[in-house]
């Protein structure tokens, strides 16, 4: 039997991610979606087959609906979760999955009190070349890591949301609650913890808003770059720089760790995920697949990853204790930026 899943949010990640990768998954099937443009969501329903609803507590109560996911305005995040887990669904968030620490702690406690699991949309972890670092790191022979520098950059969530423009609301602070942090930075923040794995647990920031504008010239209320100097649990030291002014190029991903006996390149080579050079000279070269981009989308396995803990009862790696974690090292982040010094993770 296929999981019978509902979609709320069809905008960019729901059109270009979600309902596609669930489409595709026999184990799924989308029943209903949500959203509150009527035309955009009786338009998707058609073409997925499945109820439209303007409503997400109407479509709560959609005839054996097992499973949502929610990929709104970050502001409804821990809302919308909350309702789905005391409604007796699972729920599969996007990040940043809330926009504070009490509203993931709360998110979590409904998972916990409902019985339903409960994931975050963290999808860097699930790219070939991130899990291959991972076992590289895992394997020990590189040693132990020192150092990092990780960067996501593109031209902004204006040419990547479907409604474009100035007015997206990536850049309305009352719907999106942080700007290229809660977009980037979370990933970045996420995926070196895992790649790494340890926890992040001291950050200096410099948070800014830079070039973003609103159509009538004033800037943004958000931030548009950012750049985070880390130290992990263990002591291992590194800058996470992320942008939404990357406009000499369409987008940049990259990561580089540097361990005691050579160093480790993500993503930085069109034909190897992973390259590995020793300071003997010795080379490793990995294919691990195409990474995702807001241009050219890849299979996240978010979906899948979500779908298959479902079926078999197993709760996904990727839950919302993982993505609390992540969340605290970016709301430590504008913590440190406010006061102007170095903060531990909280």
């Amino acid at each position: 039997m296929s999981i019978q899943v509902g979609v709320v949010g069809c905008g960019a990640i729901g059109q270009r991610r979600h309902l596609p990768e669930l489409a595709g998954n026999e184990d799924a099937t989308i029943v209903a979606v949500c959203d509150k443009n009527a035309a955009r969501v009786r338009e998707i329903g058609e073409k997925y087959e499945a109820q439209p609803y303007t409503d997400f507590e109407q479509m709560l109560k959609h005839p054996d609906l097992e499973a949502v996911v929610i990929g709104t305005p970050n502001y409804l995040h821990a809302p919308m979760t909350i309702a789905a887990l005391k409604a007796g669904k699972h729920a599969l968030v996007e990040k940043p999955m809330a926009l504070s620490r009490d509203e993931a702690r709360a998110m979590i406690a409904a998972s916990r009190k409902s019985g339903k699991f409960l994931m975050v949309g963290q999808n860097q972890r699930l790219d070939g070349q991130h899990r291959e670092a991972r076992a590289i790191i895992e394997s020990g022979r590189l040693g132990r890591p020192l150092s990092f520098r990780t960067a996501f950059k593109h031209r902004g969530p204006e040419t990547w949301s479907v409604d474009g423009g100035p007015g997206t609301w990536f850049f309305q602070k009352k719907l999106a609650g942080m700007g290229v942090c809660g977009d980037l930075g979370i990933h970045k923040a996420d995926l070196m913890r895992y790649v790494l794995g340890e926890d992040i647990v001291e950050v200096t920031a410099m948070i800014d808003t830079q070039h973003k504008t609103y159509a009538n010239g004033k800037k943004i209320d958000v931030d548009d770059n950012a750049m985070l100097v880390c130290r992990t649990a263990s002591g291992v030291m590194g800058s996470i720089i992320i942008s939404w002014t990357n406009y000499g190029e369409w987008e940049s991903n990259y990561t580089v760790i540097y361990c005691e006996k050579g160093v480790m390149m993500l993503a930085m080579d069109p034909k190897y995920g992973v390259q590995v050079r020793y300071k003997t000279g010795r080379e490793e070269l990995y294919k691990t697949g195409d990474i995702s981009t807001n241009d050219r989308q890849v299979s996240s396995g978010v979906t899948e990853m979500f779908v298959r803990g479902i079926k078999e009862n197993k709760a996904p790696s990727i839950d919302g204790n993982e993505g609390y974690k992540s969340l605290s090292v970016i709301l430590t982040a504008f913590e440190s930026q406010d006061q102007g010094r170095t903060l531990k993770v909280k």
